[in-house]
C-alpha cells in the first residue's frame, strides 16, 4: 500500500469581509483539492493541544501521531537535525532568526526575507563576534538559523516569544525571560547577546547594500524555541512504514528525520511562493516508486499569512493545488492514499498561528466518499469523519 501526505503549511483561515465572508481556502480556484474532497471522506483535526505552542513543530508531530507534550522538546532541535548537527544530552539548542528591527519594534521575523547568501555572511559575523567554545551559531535557510549553548553550562527553562507573534511590538517587552532561578543566567546571556547583536549587525555591509536597495535590514538575532534533544520511536518502529519527505524549511525536514524519513532535497525549493512546486510534485512522484509513504509539506500559504499579504496567500493556495497537487493526480495510480491538510491556522488578519481544528481530507479508494464537495474550513467541517485529535488522524488515514 502507498500513502501521499500532503501538507499546506498555514492555508487555513477566518472569513474576510475583503473577500465576502469566505476564507481564502473558499475564495481561491482549488479544483484538484476540492476533486479530492468529492472523492473521500473529510473532517476536522486538533493538531495544536491546548496550552501547546501554536506552530509547525508541534502541528506536524501531531500529524505524524506523535504525542507534542513528549516529543516536542523546541524548533532548535528539530532543525539541528535537519542541519546534521549532533547535540549531546546537555546541549540546548535554539531556533535563531535574523529579524529587522525599526525603532525598537520587530518589523520583520524574516529580516525582509533576507536571502540565505547575505544570511551566512550576518551569521558568521555573529559567531565571531559573540561565539566562544560554549557558544556556536549555524548558518541555515534565508533567516532561519540555528544557536546552540553546548557544555551542561546552560539551561532550556526559558521562555522566548516568536518573532512571527511579536511584529510590531516593542524589543523590551519580549525579551527572554527565565522559568526558574537555574535559567536566569541563560536568559541574561540571551538578552545580551540579542541587543549586541544589533550594533554589530546595523552597519555590516550586507545590510548597508540591502538599505541602498530600499530593503529591510537584517539587523538583530533572534533565539527562540529552546530544547534539549528529544527521544522518538521512529515511524517504522510504531506502523512498519518507511517514509520519505519533500520539504524546504529545516523544521520539517528536523521533524522527519527524527521520525525516522529520509529527506529528499528538491533544487529551488524555497519555502515561499516561488518555491519549485512542480520539482517537489516530479520528486514526490519518483519517491512514491520506493517508500511506502511520502510526505510533501509547502510552506509558502504560512509565510504569505506571515506577511499579512491576502492576495499572495490565495495566490500560493492555487499553486499548491495546480502546480503540485494537479500534477500529481494527473500522473499517480488511482489505489494511492492520500491525506491533505494544513498544519495549523494561519490568518492573514492575525500574521500569526492559532490553535483552532484544520479540515483535512482522506481519499482512500476503498471508502465510499461522504457529501463533502469542496475543501475549505466550513465545508470539511460537515465532513463523515468528524472532529479528531491525538493520534486518530495518522491511525484512521494507515488503516492502523
Amino acid at each position: 500500500m502507498k500513502y501521499l501526505l500532503l501538507i499546506g503549511d498555514g492555508m487555513a483561515d477566518y472569513p474576510l469581509e475583503k473577500l465576502g465572508g469566505k476564507t481564502p481556502l473558499q475564495a481561491a480556484d482549488t479544483p484538484n483539492m476540492d476533486e479530492l474532497a468529492k472523492k473521500g471522506r473529510c473532517g476536522r483535526f486538533i493538531t495544536i493541544p491546548p496550552g501547546m505552542p501554536r506552530g509547525s513543530a508541534v502541528a506536524n508531530l501531531s500529524i505524524l501521531g506523535y504525542n507534542p507534550r513528549i516529543c516536542f522538546q523546541g524548533r532548535g532541535v528539530l532543525e539541528a537535525a535537519s542541519m546534521g548537527i549532533e547535540l549531546g544530552s546537555e546541549d540546548v539548542a535554539f531556533r535563531c532568526n535574523i529579524i529587522c528591527v525599526r525603532n525598537n519594534k520587530i518589523k520583520s521575523h524574516s529580516g525582509g526575507h533576507i536571502t540565505t547568501k547575505e544570511a551566512i555572511e550576518l551569521i558568521k559575523t555573529i559567531n565571531h563576534k559573540l561565539g566562544t567554545e560554549y557558544i556556536k551559531f549555524y548558518p541555515g535557510v534565508s533567516y532561519r538559523h540555528l544557536l546552540v549553548l553546548r557544555g551542561g553550562k546552560f539551561s532550556a527553562n526559558v521562555e522566548c516569544t516568536a518573532p512571527h507573534d511579536a511584529l510590531g511590538r516593542s524589543i523590551t517587552k519580549v525579551l527572554v525571560r527565565a522559568k526558574d532561578k537555574e535559567a536566569e543566567k541563560t536568559a541574561n546571556l540571551l538578552n545580551k547577546m540579542i541587543i549586541t547583536s544589533q550594533s554589530i549587525l546595523e552597519r555590516h555591509l550586507v545590510n548597508l547594500e540591502r538599505a541602498k536597495k530600499g530593503k529591510d535590514k537584517a539587523n538583530m538575532i533572534w533565539p527562540w524555541s529552546a530544547g534539549k534533544k528529544p527521544l522518538m520511536k521512529t515511524f517504522q518502529e510504531r506502523f512498519g512504514i518507511k517514509g520519505a519527505v519533500i520539504a524546504a524549511v529545516d523544521l520539517i525536514k528536523g521533524v522527519s528525520i527524527y521520525a525516522g524519513f529520509d529527506v529528499i532535497d528538491v533544487e529551488g525549493a524555497t519555502g515561499l511562493y516561488n518555491t519549485n512546486y512542480e520539482g517537489k510534485a516530479d520528486a514526490c512522484l519518483k519517491a512514491l516508486k520506493s517508500y511506502d509513504l511520502v510526505w510533501v509539506h509547502v510552506e509558502a500559504s504560512d509565510e504569505a499569512s506571515h506577511e499579512g499579504d491576502l492576495d499572495l496567500k490565495i495566490k500560493t493556495i492555487e499553486y499548491f493545488d495546480k502546480r503540485l497537487v494537479g500534477r500529481v493526480l494527473d500522473s499517480i495510480d488511482e489505489d494511492i492514499h492520500i491525506a491533505l491538510l494544513p498544519d495549523h491556522f494561519t490568518p492573514v488578519s492575525m500574521r500569526t498561528h492559532v490553535a483552532d481544528a484544520v479540515p483535512f481530507l482522506i481519499y482512500d479508494p476503498q471508502k465510499e466518499a461522504d457529501e463533502v464537495s469542496q475543501f475549505d474550513e466550513f465545508s470539511c467541517a460537515k465532513g463523515s469523519l468528524g472532529l479528531l485529535k491525538g493520534d486518530n488522524f495518522i491511525r484512521m488515514f494507515l488503516g492502523k
